[in-house]
């Protein structure tokens, strides 16, 4: 029997614009990166979130064509799915939201599928805050390992029902910015001691084009980012990154801080896929091959040899 994973976060349309390109309506979404990045393994993985009724057939056979359950997913009639714009600038670290329409977001109160409701592991994706707590509430059984990803809108505008999700959560994976914001602190190795005080025993900050950082206790682990030729979208890095650190975790069964430190580069790796193409094309086109060689290609960049008098 294979170990189960459940995602929770958004389903959407997207629009992007960046210095090599732009795209009017393309695949997007947390859960839609998540689930497909974590597809890439053995595992039972599952989906809650909720479309409108403009959601292509097409989008929902890619998913269910990988695997993934669909059956949390809500279908809203006559309803229009969450729809977002942006515009990258030259360095690809900064982006102009265009456009934000929440549409059957704004009244989303997830519904579990009974079979669903005992996952391995959950991983709740950059969603509102009383949603994952909501999502949370339904479990029949405990999760090994409980995986949080959020934002600092969530941090500036619903601070409190925030604090209640990362006081649940095993580990919780932000970026730099946004750990020196929850925590006032600069110093990320300070961040993290303060986050790891909120609940979390594991904190991922991550880092960009300059990798990832994994806390736990008195332990650090240093991701690199692979340097790439080209990047062409950032959109769903985090996303993808979180699929497929989730996904290994889920296929091995082992959440020690050991296994977390190649769970991480798999998410690297998961991440490092996507931005070379626009929205989830990497992700649906890659092959094994291309993730060995990937994988290869990690180990080479951070193993050496060095004399120690």
């Amino acid at each position: 029997m294979k170990n189960k994973l459940l995602v929770v976060g958004t389903m959407a349309y997207d629009a992007i614009e960046t210095p090599f390109g732009q795209v009017d309506k393309i695949l997007g979404g947390a859960a839609t990166y998540i689930s497909l990045s974590a597809s890439r393994f053995s595992l039972d993985c599952g989906i809650v979130s909720v479309v409108g009724e403009d959601f292509e057939s097409q989008h929902l056979s890619l998913l269910k064509e990988r695997g993934i359950d669909l059956s949390g997913v809500e279908i809203v009639a006559g309803g229009k799915t969450f729809f977002w714009s942006g515009k990258y600038h030259n360095d690809l670290n900064t982006r102009t939201t265009l456009d934000t329409q929440l549409n059957v977001l704004q009244d989303f109160n997830p519904k579990i599928p009974e079979h669903l409701k005992s996952p391995d592991i959950i991983m709740l994706g950059n969603l509102s805050p009383d949603v994952q707590l909501q999502a949370l509430g339904q479990l029949k059984t405990k999760p090994k390992l409980v995986v949080l990803d959020t934002m600092n809108f969530w941090m500036e505008h619903f601070r409190p029902a925030l604090g209640r999700v990362i006081e649940k959560v095993d580990v919780i994976s932000i970026n730099d910015e946004e750990a020196r914001q929850l925590t006032g602190e600069y110093s990320l190795v300070k961040a993290a001691d303060q986050i790891h005080k909120m609940g979390p025993k594991y904190v991922i900050i991550k880092k960009g084009e300059h990798g990832a950082l994994l806390f736990h206790d008195n332990e650090i682990f240093c991701a690199p980012a692979l340097p790439l030729e080209e990047v062409f979208d950032p959109t769903g890095a985090g996303d993808s990154f979180a699929g497929g650190f989730s996904g290994y975790l889920t296929q091995t069964g082992d959440i020690s801080f050991d296994n977390m430190k190649s769970a991480i580069i798999y998410g690297s790796a998961m991440a490092s896929f996507t931005v070379e193409k626009f929205g989830t094309k990497n992700l649906v086109d890659f092959s094994p091959t291309s993730m060995a060689e990937r994988l290869k290609a990690f180990k080479e960049l951070t193993t050496f040899e060095i004399e120690i008098e």
